[in-house]
Parts: structure tokens; sequence; C-alpha cells
């Protein structure tokens, strides 16, 4: 189902994932369709067609030329970065994910020194290493910028993502992003993204679109979220790295009771994050709950799922768990 990469053994590639398929991705300011976010998308969705344009520097030629491209190809999907999520946000009509949108480029321009001769962080086709920004560039990426949210639809706002870093100091546009659109969220990360945010973070959200492309049906798995912690209210050994492991083939949810709300989202977040977003269920009937395997502490009586009884002989630790579902293989 997937392959370690010898040059980089954290990411991962996953053949099937949106294979066959055209990606777009749209570089930050300052940056290149060299980028190391270009290398772990062509890693990672080896089978998938990655076009990634080096952009002009002035913002009216970029956003042009990426709707050129958008005309020409048809994506099936546009990711961008900063910067680039601001472009990105203003392509209507496709799945798109915007990681951590800079809606106000022109403010985050002057705040953060980003004025003056600037040097690429990549290199570019043209082999052009500097650039000069006044204010009069300035203007032009306001107003470009200010173009956001026009002609958006309802339906359009059901096909775009927003992932947010909770470390990112240099642009916080979560609350302006998610007054459009309700699929926002943050992210274990900064402003520029790592192997680790990305694999834990953008891979599960193309996972998701690629699937609801492709009306794909994955085995579900509820996971109980007593199971996950240990005494101390910590992840359990291996939870964390069994989760990350089944959600590459099913479709996982956590479940909890409702008297648990508040503390049940906020260990969600700090220790799945992404992967548990708009994937929790509570309620106190396990036993209603449709789907394919269930893993709870306590003895559920019937269920309508196969019971995985945590803590048990047979799964007494999450790495039986993951040794189960290994021989299963997707099944």
């Amino acid at each position: 189902m997937y392959a370690m990469t010898t040059e980089n053994p954290y990411v991962k590639q996953f053949p099937d994932l949106m294979a066959g398929k055209t990606v777009l991705y749209v570089h930050g300011f300052g940056s290149s369709g060299q980028s190391g976010t270009v290398t772990r998308l062509r890693t990672v969705m080896p089978n998938a067609k990655v076009i990634a344009p080096d952009l002009p520097i002035h913002p009216q030629e970029a956003i042009s030329l990426l709707h050129g491209i958008c005309e020409k190809e048809k994506p099936d999907l546009i990711i961008g970065t900063s910067m680039g999520g601001m472009y990105t946000e203003q392509l209507r009509g496709f799945d798109r994910i915007c990681v951590n949108p800079a809606l106000e480029i022109a403010e985050t321009m002057k705040a953060h020194g980003m004025t003056g001769t600037q040097q690429f962080q990549n290199p570019r086709q043209d082999g052009v290493q500097e650039f000069y920004v006044d204010k009069a560039m300035v203007k032009e990426y306001r107003d470009v910028s200010e173009q956001r949210f026009e002609g958006l639809t309802a339906e359009d706002a059901q096909r775009v993502y927003g992932l947010f870093g909770d470390r990112d100091d240099l642009v916080d546009t979560f609350d302006m992003f998610s007054k459009h659109y309700p699929q926002a969220t943050h992210f274990h990360g900064e402003h520029r993204m790592d192997d680790k945010s990305y694999m834990h973070s953008v891979v599960p959200v193309i996972r998701w679109i690629d699937d609801r492309q492709e009306q794909r049906q994955r085995p579900i798995i509820y996971i109980g979220i007593e199971t996950l912690m240990d005494a101390y209210q910590k992840p359990a050994a291996s939870a964390q790295k069994t989760v990350r492991l089944l959600i590459e083939h099913y479709d996982v949810y956590f479940v909890a009771p409702p008297v648990a709300y508040a503390p049940t989202v906020s260990w969600l977040e700090e220790y799945i994050n992404v992967p548990a977003w708009r994937h929790t269920v509570f309620t106190y009937r396990r036993d209603l709950l449709y789907g394919d395997y269930l893993v709870s502490k306590e003895k559920e009586g019937d269920t309508m799922a196969t019971l995985l009884e945590y803590g048990s002989d047979t799964f007494k630790t999450w790495d039986d768990i993951m040794e189960y579902f290994s021989r299963l293989g997707g099944q």
C-alpha cells in the first residue's frame, strides 16, 4: 500500500493517492516551484501529475497565470501555502487546500520586512535570484488580496479546506477564513511546513478529498477514547503510531461519552490533531455504531461492528491491535 523513500525515511509513498490525477501547487512569497513542499508532494503521490509553476512577482500576472493553468489543466486538486494559499482561495470551482493562507499579504509584507531587495528562497527556472518590492508593488498585492471571497458560493465553500499552524508567527487569518469556509482547523506546526506537519496534516486531507472524488468507501474503525490514554492521560504506548498507520487504510473515528466533550476535544487536538477533526463521535451507545471494527476498553455486548476489546488477553496493547490490522491488509 505504501513504501518508505530512501532519501527521506520519514516521508512515505502512496502510489494510489491521487493516482492519474493532476495536482497544482501554488508556492509562497519569494519561493518557487522547486520548494521542499513540491518534493514532498511528488514523493508522496508518485503517480499524480504535480504542476508547480514559478509565479511572477507581480500578483496580477501571477493570478492570471494560475487561471490560465486551471483553464488548461483542470486540476483535480489545488494546494497553496502562504501567499499561494491566498491565490488558491480565489481559484473557484476546484477542490483546494489552503495552508496558512496569507489573505492580507500586503500587511504581512510590511509587518515582517518583506519589502526592499528580497532573495528567492529556492532556485527558479529563469535563474533570477533576487527581486525588489516597493510601495507600488505592495499596493498591487493589496489589490489582488482584496479580491478574496469574491464570487464565493455555498457549494464552492464546501470544496475548500483551510489548515493553520498553531505555531505560525507570520500569518494568522484563521478567523477571517473560517467566517467564509466551514472546513478550517489548526495543525501542529509553524508557518513553513516540515515533513512531520505535512504527513500528519496535509496528507490526511488529501486522502479525504481523493476518497470523496472516487466515491471510495474504506472500512470503518471506531476507537474508544479511553483506549488511547494511559493512567496519566498521556497517549498509551504505540497508540499514536497505530492511529497514523490505520488512517492510511481505514476511515477512523474516535468515540467518547457526551459528558466528556470538552476534555475529549482538547485531548484529541493535542495528540491526534487533524485526523480526529470531524471524525469524533459522542455517544453512550457504542453498540449502535454502524461500522466494521470497534476498539473499546469495555465489553459492549452485542455490537454492529467487530469488537476488539482493548486490554484483553488478545488485545492487551496497541502493538497487538496494530499486528491484527496489519494481517488484515486494509480489509
